[in-house]
């Protein structure tokens, strides 16, 4: 005769082999910089979002923008909109060309600053980011300049409610003087108005510091990565887990950068081509996702 107790754990063994194990929740949504697939989207928009979803990214990060028109490539906000909705994609940033407006009048930026709230508004975006400095605007004085004209875009986004962000490079990083751009840009910008999309790539490349210890200086700040990997040998751009950089070490610090988004980004060097790049990519990223 089975006793109780063989019996129940012979039913519990026979369930575990029936049910599926629970998986992981994903905490953050897989992101990709639509720079990277800058060719395939200049020649088939839907086609290249169909391809995109397929491989499992979630959302994108969008690049170039027609503020006349409020257009995306070629298309009208509303008619990429919808783009994005059919293949199960959103967008919760854009990279939107504020530096070319960084020595404009104020009303000038002002116009163009409502343009892309209006553009950011109709794809859903959290956050509009501003992409670079151009070569003019990276002394130290032209940082304090444009540590200024941040606080005042981001008062305008933030009345809009949406949220102004900065992107770096590796330029921030070199001294001058004893003196380098990206603690003016932290120090002199209002942490409410202005938070940062820490590329670590150009942090691996430029920055003495590393991401952590950037972390600590401002926590909660860093509300968007964007995640690309550098090359062992080159140091130029590679598909992610084929690089030095130990993204291992920084998943951890998702909670203390204030982490809301990330996107993959592979600007160029591609081993086969950018389609063979994001997907590599993206099965790095479903092995080892931000925690």
């Amino acid at each position: 005769m089975m006793d109780r107790r063989t019996f129940i754990q012979g039913a519990v063994a026979s369930a575990a082999l029936i049910l599926p194990m629970p998986q992981p929740l994903r905490r953050y949504k897989m992101g990709l910089q639509l720079y990277t697939m800058r060719a395939a989207m200049a020649r088939d928009v839907a086609g290249t979002l169909s391809r995109i979803s397929a491989l499992g990214y979630q959302e994108v990060e969008t690049y170039g923008f027609a503020p006349e028109s409020l257009g995306y490539y070629g298309l009208s906000a509303k008619a990429f909109s919808e783009l994005l909705q059919n293949n199960k994609l959103t967008t919760s940033s854009g990279h939107y060309d504020l530096n070319q407006f960084a020595s404009a009048s104020d009303d000038d930026i002002k116009r163009y600053v409502d343009r892309c709230i209006a553009g950011a508004q109709a794809l859903g975006q959290d956050y509009i980011t501003w992409p670079l400095l151009d070569a003019p605007d990276r002394t130290i004085e032209r940082f304090k300049a444009v540590a200024q004209r941040l606080n005042v875009i981001g008062t305008q986004i933030k009345k809009a409610g949406l949220q102004l962000a900065y992107h770096n490079h590796d330029f921030e990083f070199i001294d001058q003087n004893g003196q380098i751009g990206y603690d003016i840009i932290l120090k002199d910008t209002d942490a409410a108005l202005v938070k940062l999309q820490m590329d670590l790539y150009w942090i691996a490349r430029g920055s003495k510091l590393s991401p952590h210890e950037w972390f600590q200086r401002a926590p909660g700040r860093f509300a968007m990565w964007h995640v690309k990997d550098m090359h062992k040998v080159s140091r130029d751009y590679t598909e992610l887990g084929n690089g030095s950089i130990d993204f291992s070490r920084i998943w951890p610090d998702a909670e203390l950068a204030g982490l809301k988004h990330y996107f993959v980004e592979q600007g160029g060097n591609f081993t086969h081509d950018p389609f063979q790049s994001i997907t590599d990519s993206a099965a790095y990223m479903k092995r080892v996702p931000p925690k």
